[in-house]
């Protein structure tokens, strides 16, 4: 016999079952006052005394019964549901109509109450007293049913908290199961003892859970009277279901205890029952019940009855009214389902106006924000055209005390055309011969012809990072990148030829003198000897103290920028021959002219020293950003030195009298590179374009 422990509360035994009345589905309100009842109908010394019994009928589906005895009132409530008659008071409607004996009346009550309370029935009084009175509970209570397994679970489905079966599973975050109601009851997993919280249910051990086999639970009974175990009851339900449709099969299990659908005065019986004992029973209603006939007797007393039935000939009448008022009620649920909408739409039409407003208010301030947007660059233009009027007077003022002349506007350099291909900011360029050669932060290398179409002629692919630097050697081109490689690359196919690790940072800058390739990166500047198509490392120049961001080599001397200093070696001994202090923070450009050294800083300015003696000469100022290129360009007349800066200029210098003379501005962003070639000047910026200027 399986026996299996099952629930935590104590619930009565079999024993009790069997010596106790079964509770009734009623009112608390009907078994107090039957209770009452009973008490008032005889006095203290035992005697009957003469009640009067009283029926009201109140609100629809509800009964008032009151009984007066010598003592006072008794007054008890019955609810009438659709699938349940209200209780009738005692007196039996036939002799309270003609005028019976209230005392006979009152004796049947009074039998008809004790047969009520105790639940006998010669007919099933042996199945009935064997069942469990947990089986009675409402089916709602599922927690409270027995589980009395056909086969022993596996141990896996048994929760760690509870030691039972899952009930609802939920897989926590610790990754263990419980059930969820015992998840909610402790902090910490009991098995690893880590913080937990839910995560989602555990369907696997559901279905698991749901497929085992159970006895029914009106097959089932208490073991004892001190445990809470249940063993099958021989004489109850013999089926066996799983676990997950047992609520199908017990909700029309024949062995199910349930009362009578004419009357709750009727004893409970099982469902295997109620076909018998409908063909007897004595609590039928009338069948103008529901227009308020109080009418219950057994079948052949009904019948009688119809003959007689004062609502009988009313019947019609009152289906007639009441259909109206099934109409009204139809027609006030059809308004009020109108009155539901027409608020939902006002709800949504208010919502979408509210949402236009945010919206409307939303774009007036993106209008506003434009504006002050327009407003400052506006403003902006018109202190750079103040700035270069101011410039302009000034040089003219400076040519004519000089005795130079009245200054050319033929001199003025202007914009020719612009290239735009990259994807990303221009931060090199290169030229050779009629090839112009850009490097971006998208990669690439755009090779822009500049002596006929002005196209890009090809696009040279192969760095994983930014390129940074290009040089051009003989017939090589060579590229550095933030992917710390350099590449070779063929000038006459464009094609790449080799690609060299050269340093353990990404490499800043490249410069080509006597058949030796220099480059530049953090505390470092490396010596490459050009073999065809390889680099070979020769030598690494020491003592530098920052990024290497600035290389320039002319006459057998290499200069080299770096924090706040300028270091000039010499190209055949490799040696550092002379240092240049600046104040301007690190160097991030250098440019040598016949007679200058200069070099742009991180602090806006350009510092200029005598080649020979190493003098310094002046500092140039009037850039609002950082200098990041200067590029010469060289005339018999005169010697120009363009800078490129943080704040989107470009301003020309003139080396003779160190004075700028022109500022130009047509870039969308910081300028960052510069190439001259053949009278002209190209410079690229972080707008991804480069532009000719002559």
């Amino acid at each position: 016999m399986s026996r299996y422990r099952f629930g935590s509360t104590r619930s009565p035994t079999s024993n009790d079952t069997e010596n106790t009345p079964v509770p009734l589905r009623r009112s608390s309100a009907s078994v107090s006052g039957a209770s009452r009842s009973r008490s008032s109908l005889f006095s203290q010394d035992g005697r009957a005394s003469t009640p009067r019994l009283e029926t009201t009928f109140g609100p629809s589906f509800s009964t008032v019964t009151t009984i007066t005895t010598d003592e006072g009132k008794v007054e008890y409530q019955h609810q009438r549901t659709t699938s349940m008659s209200s209780c009738k008071s005692f007196s039996d409607s036939r002799e309270d109509l003609h005028g019976g004996s209230t005392h006979s009346s009152l004796q049947r009550g009074i039998a008809a109450t004790a047969q009520f309370n105790l639940f006998r029935s010669n007919s099933h009084d042996s199945a009935s007293s064997t069942l469990s009175q947990s089986s009675f509970r409402s089916r709602n209570t599922e927690d409270d049913a027995p589980l009395v397994f056909v086969e022993t679970p596996s141990a896996q489905l048994y929760c760690k908290i509870c030691q039972q079966v899952y009930k609802d599973p939920v897989i926590m975050s610790c990754g263990h199961s419980y059930c969820k109601h015992c998840s909610v009851s402790v902090d910490a997993c009991p098995v690893d003892n880590k913080k937990m919280s839910s995560i989602l249910g555990n369907l696997a051990v559901s279905e698991q859970v749901g497929a085992l086999y159970i006895h029914c639970r009106y097959g089932c009974k208490l073991v004892n009277d001190h445990s809470n175990e249940y063993e099958v009851n021989q004489s109850g339900c013999p089926f066996t279901v799983k676990l997950a449709e047992r609520r199908t099969h017990e909700d029309s299990c024949l062995y199910a205890p349930i009362s009578c659908p004419n009357n709750p005065m009727c004893p409970t019986m099982l469902r295997m029952h109620l076909e018998e004992h409908l063909k007897s029973c004595k609590n039928l209603q009338c069948a103008n019940h529901k227009y308020g006939c109080l009418f219950i007797g057994d079948r052949e007393t009904q019948a009688a009855h119809m003959k007689g039935c004062k609502y009988e000939f009313v019947k019609d009448f009152l289906q007639i009214t009441e259909e109206k008022i099934n109409k009204m009620h139809l027609s006030l649920k059809q308004a009020d389902e109108e009155n539901t909408f027409l608020r939902s739409m006002l709800s949504k039409t208010v919502s979408r106006m509210d949402e236009l407003e945010k919206n409307f208010e939303m774009k007036l301030e993106v209008m506003s924000t434009n504006q002050s947007k327009l407003v400052e660059e506006l403003r902006e233009f018109r202190q750079d055209n103040a700035l270069i009027n101011n410039q302009l007077q000034d040089l003219n003022t400076r040519l004519h005390i000089s005795g130079v002349g009245v200054f050319d506007p033929q001199q003025i350099f202007k914009c020719k055309g612009t290239f735009v291909g990259h994807t990303g900011p221009v931060w090199c360029l290169c030229v050779h011969g009629d090839y112009l050669f850009s490097g971006s932060s998208d990669k690439q290398i755009k090779v822009w012809d500049t002596a006929t179409n002005y196209k890009c002629q090809k696009t040279l692919e192969g760095h994983g990072g930014i390129v940074l630097a290009l040089t051009a050697h003989g017939d090589k081109l060579f590229s550095g990148s933030a992917d710390c490689t350099i590449k070779i690359w063929s000038i006459d196919t464009l094609v790449e030829l080799n690609s060299i690790a050269a340093h353990e940072n990404p490499v800043c800058t490249l410069v080509c003198i006597n058949n030796m390739l220099f480059s530049g990166s953090l505390k470092s500047i490396k010596v490459w000897e050009v073999e065809s198509d390889n680099l070979k490392f020769k030598q690494e120049l020491e003592g530098l103290n920052h990024w290497v961001r600035a290389l320039v080599a002319q006459h057998d001397y290499l200069y080299s920028g770096s924090y706040q200093t300028i270091k000039i070696w010499d190209v055949r001994t490799l040696a550092c021959v002379h240092v240049l202090q600046t104040s301007g923070g690190s160097v991030y450009s250098i440019a040598v002219t016949n007679h200058h050294i200069l070099c742009g800083t991180y602090e806006n300015s350009i510092h200029v020293w005598d080649l020979r003696t190493h003098e310094p000469v002046a500092q140039l100022t009037g850039h609002v950003g950082i200098v990041y290129a200067l590029a010469v360009l060289s005339t018999p007349e005169q010697t120009k030195v363009f800078s490129a800066s943080y704040d989107r200029s470009l301003r020309v210098w003139s080396m003779e009298n160190m004075i700028c003379t022109q500022t130009l501005i047509r870039h969308q962003g910081s300028v960052v590179a510069l190439a001259v070639s053949r009278g002209r000047v190209f410079s690229g910026g972080v707008d991804f374009t480069v532009k000719v200027w002559q």
